[in-house]
């Protein structure tokens, strides 16, 4: 066990009641609510709550199923940190198969076939993966309308991926390697249980997209709204795809420098400004994701590699800078920002 995981394990029994406190008050907070409709003749816009009767909250509703994943994961794991009760309390009410089947009646429709793509679908599809590994009577209800949703998503991704040519590579929602990865868990969970068409194309597309990259332009992060590292995003994906010597000499390629701590600005937290600038207030995010990759590539790496004493550093620098912003700060970080804290601690 490193430092780091050690440090790791106090900053979640230290902060999983704020974050548990945070993401209940969250999901049930209808307004303020960002949302892009399709506007269509004759068909008024409705309100969240109607539009979304699961994930109305949380400002937005990519945002909302993360912080159900946050309840769900702080629920299953660590019950003992958190209102347990509670929590179970409200899911009950909130994972209902009327209330999701009203998720899917929002989302079925052609016109939505883009909505909360890549971002959203891939969050629906890791809280649905949380819920359905539980061996737990409540997760296992709950699982029904879940996996009936996550099937809409898992359809669009068969139909989208083939299509798309090229990746997006930029630190906001639609960012690919992002999306593949948070994707990637269900997917597999889909192929043991008889399905491996997701798995198969998340993975061939992967490398498509990503297998041959090389020097990537790291320095040139952060632009200005990121939430999350284009370069470590994708590094984090393909660590997932290969053995440690073979990542190892992928990683090389492709971000070459790192045990020397460069490119530098990778390595270096971003400055917040102002949190309740909702796309400044990202920057936040983009340093728990960059902790989060560190460490995910830390632990990829083969034993006694150079860069892992780079990439842990790093992890560190970076889950200082921002965590303490999690919780009890302007709504336009507390929206959100517990799903990075929580996928860096638990």
């Amino acid at each position: 066990m490193t430092e780091w995981d050690t440090e790791r394990g106090r900053l979640l029994k230290s902060n999983a009641g704020a974050l548990a406190r945070t993401a209940l008050t969250n999901v049930v907070r209808e307004y303020p609510h960002h949302e892009s409709h399709w506007h269509l003749e004759g068909v008024p816009i409705r309100s969240p709550k109607l539009s979304h009767p699961c994930f109305y909250g949380s400002f937005d509703w990519h945002s909302c199923v993360e912080m159900f994943w946050v309840l769900v994961r702080l629920l299953r794991h660590h019950p003992e940190l958190v209102p347990a009760e509670e929590i179970r309390t409200l899911l009950g009410e909130h994972l209902t198969t009327e209330a999701l089947s009203g998720e899917i009646s929002y989302f079925a429709p052609e016109e939505q076939r883009n909505t909360q793509r890549p971002y959203g679908w891939s969050a629906l599809l890791e809280l649905t993966c949380e819920v359905a590994t539980w061996d737990d009577p409540d997760a296992t209800r709950w699982s029904a309308g879940l996996h009936r949703l996550s099937a809409v998503f898992v359809n669009r991704y068969l139909d989208w991926l083939p299509r798309a040519t090229y990746p997006i590579r930029y630190g906001v929602h639609d960012n690919g390697a992002f999306g593949l990865s948070r994707a990637l868990p269900y997917a597999e969970y889909l192929a043991d249980h008889g399905d491996p068409r997701l798995h198969r194309l998340l993975i061939e597309t992967a490398w498509r997209w990503f297998g041959s990259d090389r020097d990537y332009p790291g320095s040139w992060e952060p632009s200005g709204a990121d939430f999350l590292s284009p370069a470590l995003a994708e590094a984090e994906l393909m660590s997932r795809l290969m053995p440690a010597a073979e990542f190892a000499d992928w990683l090389d390629a492709f971000l070459p420098g790192i045990a020397e701590r460069k490119p530098t600005p990778l390595f270096t937290p971003a400055t917040v400004t102002d949190t309740s600038d909702g796309q400044l207030a990202h920057l936040h995010g983009l340093n728990l994701h960059r902790a989060w990759c560190w460490h995910r590539i830390a632990a990829a790496l083969p034993d006694q590699d150079d860069r892992i004493r780079a990439a842990l550093e790093a992890t560190h620098a970076h889950t200082h800078a921002s965590l303490a912003q999690t919780t009890g700060g302007a709504y336009m970080v507390e929206h959100f920002l517990a799903y990075y804290a929580l996928l860096l601690l638990g």
